[in-house]
């Protein structure tokens, strides 16, 4: 394995429940580098997904968090000055496409239409990522594959993906773990008791009872983690509930009074 990507191979297995065939199913598209689109409401596991097959793999994983703001240079390289004058300098995903990683664009909408195109080669036969600045057409390494992810429930339209991209990848649906594998995994990564994870999930049950009346989004696993980790912590129940999964979810004073009774109806 090249050197180049030795910094992004994962070396200690992340925990991660299966709730289904997910993971045959990234084995078998990897066996073909198949590019994968992840889809599934935001904190409900992709990421994690993600690096443990990459670790299952033994492939290293690059990992890019898109946003407005990322162009194409940002993706692919760009020249940069150094002690010698102007270098070329491969960015993370030309890295992967060179030495055979795993890239995985997360939350890959929130990039610009015009930055993403850029994938458009290497998700076809020709597996390909052109250099425009630099002149070169780099062929994909026999390793390489890339993964995007996004949540297509929270996106506007202004933000959703084009079909042009959309179809060029196979997909893995994605959603909350079921009720007794989400206590599991909320006990496990918070490290609290079975009781307090399965109140957590209970309350996160009831905000997702909300989405599309009032709620954009209901409280995700990750939200739970981190209330199960301050009230380990020593901070009250609903001090906790109040920070980690009432304030991030809504500025509506109503909204936020019903969660506080959720809260309540579980913690008193």
């Amino acid at each position: 394995m090249s050197t180049a990507l030795d910094d992004y191979l994962i070396r200690t297995e992340p925990f991660y429940q299966a709730a289904g065939p997910e993971i045959e199913c990234y084995e078998r598209a990897y066996a073909h580098r198949m590019p994968l689109m992840l889809k599934g409401p935001t904190g409900c596991g992709k990421t994690r997904f993600v690096e443990y097959m990459a670790w299952k793999l033994q492939r290293p994983l690059v990992t890019l968090a898109c946003n407005e703001d990322m162009t194409a240079s940002d993706l692919i390289g760009r020249y940069l000055l150094d002690a010698e004058g102007t270098a070329w300098h491969d960015g993370p995903m030309t890295l992967a496409v060179r030495h055979g990683g795993i890239c995985y664009l997360d939350e890959v909408v929130e990039a610009r239409q015009d930055t993403t195109v850029v994938i458009h080669p290497l998700t076809d036969a020709r597996r390909i990522l052109p250099l425009d600045k630099k002149g070169e057409v780099v062929k994909a390494h026999p390793d390489f594959q890339l993964v995007v992810s996004y949540n297509p429930g929270y996106q506007s339209i202004s933000k959703d993906m084009k079909p042009s991209t959309r179809q060029r990848f196979a997909s893995l649906e994605f959603d909350y773990p079921p009720q007794d594998k989400e206590v599991g995994i909320v006990a496990h990564e918070a490290k609290v008791s079975e009781v307090l994870a399965r109140q957590l999930v209970t309350i996160a049950h009831c905000t997702r009872a909300l989405k599309q009346k009032g709620l954009d989004e209901g409280a995700s696993t990750r939200m739970l983690i981190y209330a199960g980790i301050l009230i380990r912590d020593g901070m009250s129940e609903a001090q906790s509930c109040e920070m980690t999964m009432i304030r991030p979810l809504t500025d509506d004073p109503d909204m936020a009074l019903a969660i506080r009774n959720f809260v309540t109806a579980q913690f008193g």
